[in-house]
């Protein structure tokens, strides 16, 4: 057995579940409880169910492989350790780049809730400008520091999840049977139709890989960490699908929360939406900036990105260089799908499809990496999460054209700063 690698992170368990729950729990939780239910009637609920089983096994396998390999590089050193270079540089330029488009959109939700509680909703000027606030909100939180920035989610998580708690509280006693039928009015193609458009709501859980080597305890903390979010995210997702499909039913709009809302607080129920929306998109956005600004230096420390973004790649610092490069992207990116008029569905499918390839990659790289039961669980997700991402379609297109850019970069043969070896696993059981 390895001993363990002594750490500096600073990251304990509650932040760490915070984090993580700011990962999964995004505001796509605010549309897409009406989408599914648009698509697969009340049978929806039984795509919810399915996604959060195959939550199960790809949750378990990052946790694993984080625990043994606590790094900033999270799937791309995964990558590296089974597959080698090429395929760890693809795997981290994967995500690094689509975290631009994911923050964008997140705060363009959140922005839109909130533009509709100020009676601003027909003004897409200040739509805009509120969204832009929140990038700002969650860069400078990075910026500080995770120590703060975590404190911040933990507060967040708080209370969101005790909004999301009263919205479904203030609901169910409404719960009507007669809602649930005809359960499957689509059939079977209206559940897969339901299952691909929530596949967005369950992605998060390799963005938190990347803020393994932050905590204290990595090997100890992982495990404990991801059962603790599962379990809140469970809860969340199911208690929301019974409470769309057996309280609002057929009248399910594209604003479902405000409606739930709306039983237990009235003409309040609005604002409190904007609430939930805002820290929706600033949970969101903090994990995935956290996680990717440490994965830019990462790479940049093995040879695959400019080597000036290294700079505070350990646990404990902030990579302040990584974190500017992150925000200058995430304001073109924003630039452009606002000026372009593109559309949340479009850039929450383009989001998706990036990370259903990081999450396929990652997960047969444990495959190769873990043993007994833990490998036959990777072999569960990497199987499961490639069946369902491919009904994202062409979208996939956009992973491919990112990886011909990683291997093109590659092709240059950058000098890493420093001749850093993998981290070795810790001893964390496998099986």
């Amino acid at each position: 057995m390895t001993a363990r690698l002594p750490h500096s992170g600073s990251l304990g368990t509650a932040r760490g579940t915070a984090l993580y729950l700011g990962a999964v729990l995004g505001p796509g939780v605010l549309a897409l409880p009406g989408l599914a239910a648009a698509a697969a009637g009340p049978a929806a609920i039984v795509a919810w169910v399915a996604l959060l089983l195959l939550s199960i096994p790809v949750a378990a396998t990052f946790a694993e492989l984080g625990a043994r390999r606590p790094d900033a590089g999270g799937v791309a050193t995964f990558t590296r350790a089974a597959f080698g270079d090429r395929a760890a540089a693809v795997c981290g330029w994967w995500f690094f780049s689509v975290i631009p488009v994911g923050a964008s959109s997140a705060a363009l939700v959140g922005a839109a809730y909130i533009a509709d509680a100020a009676g601003l909703s027909r003004n897409h000027g200040a739509t805009v400008a509120i969204a832009a606030g929140l990038l700002a909100t969650a860069f400078a939180a990075n910026h500080i520091g995770l120590r703060l920035s975590g404190g911040a989610q933990l507060v967040l998580m708080g209370l969101l999840t005790a909004l999301l708690a009263a919205a479904c509280a203030a609901a169910l006693p409404h719960f009507d049977p007669a809602n649930l039928t005809p359960f499957a009015p689509k059939g079977i193609p209206g559940i897969l139709s339901a299952a691909a458009v929530l596949f967005y709501a369950f992605s998060g859980w390799e963005a938190a890989s990347h803020l393994s080597g932050e905590f204290k305890d990595p090997a100890r903390q992982l495990r404990r960490v991801t059962a603790l979010a599962l379990a809140v995210v469970a809860a969340v997702y199911l208690s929301l699908a019974a409470a769309t499909a057996g309280v609002l039913g057929s009248g399910t709009g594209a604003t479902p929360l405000t409606d739930l809302l709306a039983f237990g607080f009235g003409p309040a129920a609005a604002p409190l939406t904007a609430v939930c929306a805002a820290l929706l998109s600033l949970g969101a956005m903090n994990t995935f900036i956290a996680g990717a600004s440490r994965l830019g230096a990462a790479l940049a420390r093995d040879g695959s990105m400019p080597a000036l973004l290294a700079k505070g790649h350990e646990p404990g610092r902030t990579p302040h260089r990584s974190l500017m490069l992150l925000a200058a992207l995430t304001g073109t990116a924003f630039t452009a799908a606002t000026a372009l008029g593109l559309g949340l569905d479009q850039q929450m499918r383009a989001t998706s499809a990036v990370l259903a390839a990081v999450t396929v990659l990652a997960c047969a790289a444990a495959v190769r990496l873990l043993t007994g039961r833990a490998r036959r669980r990777a072999l569960f997700a990497t199987v499961c999460t490639a069946a369902i991402a491919t009904a994202l379609t062409w979208y996939l297109l956009l992973p491919l054209a990112i990886a011909g850019l990683a291997l093109a970069y590659l092709r240059r043969r950058p000098a890493p700063v420093l001749e850093a070896p993998l981290p070795e696993p810790t001893g964390a059981a496998s099986s």
